[in-house]
């Protein structure tokens, strides 16, 4: 065996990955080099460049690479990944990602469907249900029986004709189809029945006269007379109107499908799952539609059949439904040798939701209702028990979602990822977590946005807190407790609460305040608040759902901003608003708006250039010789919050509609974006915020935000707490479920829930000041702040 004059074989020279001139978003052409098999930690403030350095070159690079190792063939039904913008990345070794993104909010999709648990109980049930009832897919949900028996030829030999009887045995429930759920439909939120279908009568978002493929349809399908009110329809033209099965009908000579109202808007809203839908829309839906419990399968989405097969007295329902510690505890139980190895990797799958600290859950949870901390560790549970080593593990802020009685845990999972001989990869903001057990620190900044994207320092904890970087002299803050605490000027009040786990419970929450919701992972918080408030409390509910945006969206589209900065352009030059939209008649016919073209390459990484016609600025030529304070369009796009604030708010540009928007982002931190920053540029945290900004906007007395200091650094949070101050200030009441020792420290009143997770939780274990709470130390909270806080 060969050795170089360090006396080490040459394979074991590749230690370390090595990246040279990163330029991927805002890196600067970094270089850094991270030591393989370690535990190595990114910090810096939110948008400093840590998510690109980790997930868009590193963790993309390693992924392309292994995709390139299939064959053409197979590369063709893959996404495309183009290479990242870097000279040189060595040393890289197979990477695993565990993100935040929010498992699929696919209505069908449930804990237990996505981890394989669902999977393995239905082959269970199969084999030992009692009655037995068919194969797997007849204790499946998204399977419906089908039936079916006709003539079929047989393509061989003589080609006879012969009868065939096919049957499929699925579990799904035939009324509410595996949703769990059914629909009644408010009729007056649809259509004002006084009116006729030519005046407008049908009041759904979106469907105004002159729609083509939404109300044209009503009016020239012949079955309707489009002059008469809707009151004064007969029977059969109410049965057309409302519940008419498809039928192709012709609309100014173009075909088009005609079918009733109720059907059409199941397909269009119904059928999706809420959170993606978009707000007002969601708004519609939740005033038109009433979704029950389904009264055919009780809400557990099994047909009859399913539910009657059982294992002594628990069948698949029953099992779904268990706190998964008890599952584990019931599977457990059942000692039958026939199926010992599906037995044994069920209850590994168990056990690690358990390890995990998931095990308040149960296996029928929806997983779009997961938090992003949730949703990570249920993506980490396939990997728990994994054989493999020397794979580089990708998390992005394990800690989300974690009391800190619960970060222990996580950092123990960490530690022994890395002991395996893995390269553990974490974006972490958070100093007791895993930023204080890292291995080796790389600290990016110094500021956010085009002020990041440097690397600030490299090295260990202990040179980290030497180092006097914004991460560094911040890494040993403590917040302290308020001297005095606001006093209430009313009171919300929650009468019962019985949602998941709480246990009825009697709640007042004080108005005029900041109240921090806490405790542990599990316990009972975000059912109290966002599942038992009343309706009309007047509540703007701001929580973890991702923002959904494509390459054209913007800052500026999405927080409104663009519609009274457009309407400026249009009343100083005298034209149409539509013209200064890259979306709409102003865009570029070359590009069609998106400033640069795109060549598809089959199963190579598609090729972006930069627009020649427009150079990259999305509009026509004409549209450019239009001005507003000397100013074209797409020069005010690309300016930042905190540029377009000062131009908009004085002079021959002033537009005070669009400078209180600019505030408002200005306010929660993000005066370095850019208007026209496409948003799937944008960290997690910066997102975080740009929703926080929007919803600002909404009228409302009471402000629920659901962990806002997720993905915020250290320096961010003193930030958003002078936010939160300014909110309650203003007169509006300010209630926040969160995790952070600094933001507990500063509520005016603490609601403490557990005092564990799951059926163990669900109660108020404390109620009053944060400095009650430390000086009871009575809860696990309790201690944790009173650690924080020194005291």
């Amino acid at each position: 065996m060969s050795k170089q004059s360090s006396g080490l074989p040459t394979a074991d020279r590749h230690d370390l990955i090595r990246v040279h001139g990163a330029r991927v978003n805002n890196l600067k052409d970094i270089s850094v080099e991270i030591p393989k098999r370690r535990l190595t930690v990114f910090t810096g403030v939110s948008g400093s460049g840590k998510s690109s350095l980790v997930f868009g070159t590193i963790a993309a690079e390693s992924q392309r690479l292994i995709n390139e190792t299939y064959s053409a063939f197979v590369q063709g039904f893959m996404p495309t990944l183009a290479r990242p913008e870097v000279d040189v990345l060595e040393g890289l070794t197979t990477a695993i990602i565990v993100d935040q993104q929010r498992m699929g909010a696919d209505i069908r999709s449930t804990v237990g469907t996505a981890t394989d648990a669902n999977a393995m109980l239905r082959i269970l049930f199969s084999r030992l249900g009692k009655p037995h009832i068919g194969s797997p897919n007849a204790f499946s949900f998204n399977v419906p029986s089908v039936r079916a028996s006709g003539a079929i030829t047989i393509e061989r030999g003589d080609g006879k004709t012969v009868r065939k009887t096919f049957v499929r045995t699925g579990g799904m429930c035939p009324r509410c189809e595996g949703l769990g759920t059914v629909s009644d439909v408010d009729l007056s939120q649809l259509f004002d029945d006084s009116k006729s279908l030519a005046e407008g009568a049908i009041t759904i978002p979106g469907y105004t006269v002159d729609g083509f493929w939404t109300v044209r349809p009503f009016i020239e399908s012949g079955f309707l007379d489009p002059d008469k009110p809707i009151r004064k329809y007969t029977k059969k033209e109410l049965h057309d109107f409302l519940h008419r099965e498809p039928i192709r009908v012709k609309v100014n000579g173009v075909n088009v499908t005609y079918e009733g109202l109720i059907p059409k808007i199941q397909k269009s809203f119904l059928s999706k799952d809420r959170d993606a839908l978009q707000p007002h829309i969601r708004e519609f839906v939740d005033r038109a539609v009433t979704f029950t419990a389904c009264p055919e399968c009780g809400g557990t989405r099994l047909s009859e059949a399913a539910r009657s097969s059982r294992i002594g007295k628990v069948n698949i329902a029953d099992a779904c439904a268990m706190q998964i510690s008890d599952l584990a505890e019931w599977a457990r139980g059942l000692d039958r040798p026939t199926v010992a190895p599906l037995l044994a990797t069920l209850q590994q799958i168990l056990d690690s939701f358990a390890e995990i600290g998931l095990g308040y859950l149960s296996l029928d949870r929806p997983s779009g209702t997961l938090s992003g901390g949730e949703a990570q560790r249920v993506k980490m549970i396939r990997h728990l028990g994994s054989s493999l080593t020397d794979v580089t593990y990708v998390f992005d802020e394990p800690a989300t979602g974690l009391h800190p009685h619960d970060i222990q845990r996580m950092n123990d999972l960490l530690l022994r990822l890395r002991d395996k001989g893995n390269t553990v990869l974490v974006v972490e903001h958070k100093p007791w977590s895993a930023i204080a057990i890292a291995d080796h620190v790389v600290d990016l900044g110094p500021g956010a946005g085009t002020a990041g994207g440097t690397v600030c320092f490299e090295g260990t904890v202990k040179g980290l807190r030497a180092s006097g970087t914004v991460t560094g002299r911040h890494l040993n803050d403590r917040a302290a407790l308020k001297e005095a605490v606001r006093t209430p000027v009313g009171k919300l009040e929650i009468r019962g609460a019985t949602a998941h786990n709480l246990r009825d419970v009697d709640v007042d929450i004080p108005l005029g305040v900041l109240v921090v919701v806490t405790g542990v992972a599990g316990s009972g918080k975000s059912s109290l608040i966002h599942g038992s408030i009343p309706a009309g409390a007047g509540v703007v509910s701001i929580d973890q759902g991702s923002i959904r945006g494509s390459r054209r969206s913007n800052p500026a589209t999405y927080t409104g901003l663009l519609d009274p900065v457009r309407n400026a352009f249009a009343k100083a030059n005298g034209v149409k608003p539509a013209l200064f939209s890259a979306n709409s008649e102003g865009a570029c016919p070359n590009c069609n708006g998106t400033g640069v073209l795109y060549v598809d390459l089959a199963m190579m990484a598609g090729v972006a250039t930069t627009c020649e016609e427009c150079e990259g600025k999305r509009f026509e030529a004409s549209v450019l010789d239009y001005h507003l304070g000397g100013r074209d369009i797409s020069e005010v796009l690309a300016m930042s919050v905190s540029e377009a604030a000062g131009f908009f708010g004085a002079g021959e540009a002033r537009t005070p509609a669009a400078h209180a928007v600019l505030d408002r982002l200005a306010d929660v931190g993000l005066g370095y974006l850019s208007l026209g920053q496409p948003l799937t540029t944008l960290s997690g945290g910066e997102r975080q915020r740009l929703k926080l900004a929007t919803h600002m906007a909404e009228k409302g007395g009471v402000y629920v935000l659901d962990e806002p200091t997720a993905g915020l650094h250290l320096a961010d949070v003193e930030q958003l707490l002078g936010l939160l101050d300014r909110l309650v200030d203003s007169g509006k009441s300010a209630i926040v479920i969160e995790h952070h020792q600094a933001v507990m420290a500063h509520a005016d009143w603490i609601i403490d829930l557990g005092p564990g997770a799951g059926h163990d939780g669900g109660r108020v274990v404390f109620e009053g000041t944060p400095a009650d709470l430390v000086a009871a130390r009575s809860t696990l909270t309790g201690e944790h702040l009173a650690t924080y806080v020194g005291t």
